[in-house]
């Protein structure tokens, strides 16, 4: 599907930068004439993917992070992160509520957080090569559906 607008962003997997991909997300967003709560939907998916890149894919060393937005034919926003750290060896089991390779002080949650903000989801991953969420979200917008 051909976009009708698109960026793409790189950023080292560095905590501060999850705000950053928060706001460019919204930003992006914003040419789509989002309610509220979408705006807040895609920011938390957002949130939730850089997050899980910064802390799994580069526990011990700063890597490159992508974030890719395009905007599609019906105001669908299209929303992929990538990395090229460790991967994720069970994709399955990864995306079980409260499975988590990070500490007790995560929860578990993102993939099934980001899974119910969005309209479809996917999750690639490859150990060793990285790993590829792609996230797509019908925006009704604030006039309404088109």
């Amino acid at each position: 599907m051909k976009p009708e607008n698109e960026a793409l962003v790189q950023f080292p997997s560095l905590s501060a930068n999850e705000a950053l991909a928060r706001q460019i997300a919204a930003a992006f967003a914003a040419q789509m004439d989002p309610t509220l709560e979408e705006l807040g939907d895609v920011k938390t998916a957002v949130s939730e993917a850089v997050t899980n890149a910064i802390v799994h894919a580069y526990p011990d060393r700063i890597g490159p992070v992508s974030l890719r937005l395009r905007r599609l034919p019906g105001n669908v926003l299209e929303l992929t992160v990538k990395d090229k750290g460790l991967g994720i060896a069970d994709v399955a089991k990864a995306r079980e509520p409260l499975f988590t390779t990070g500490g007790a002080e995560r929860s578990g949650m993102g993939i099934t957080i980001m899974e119910s903000f969005m309209n479809s989801f996917s999750l690639r991953s490859t150990p060793g090569k990285g790993t590829v969420v792609r996230m797509r979200k019908k925006l009704q917008g604030r006039g309404g559906a088109e």
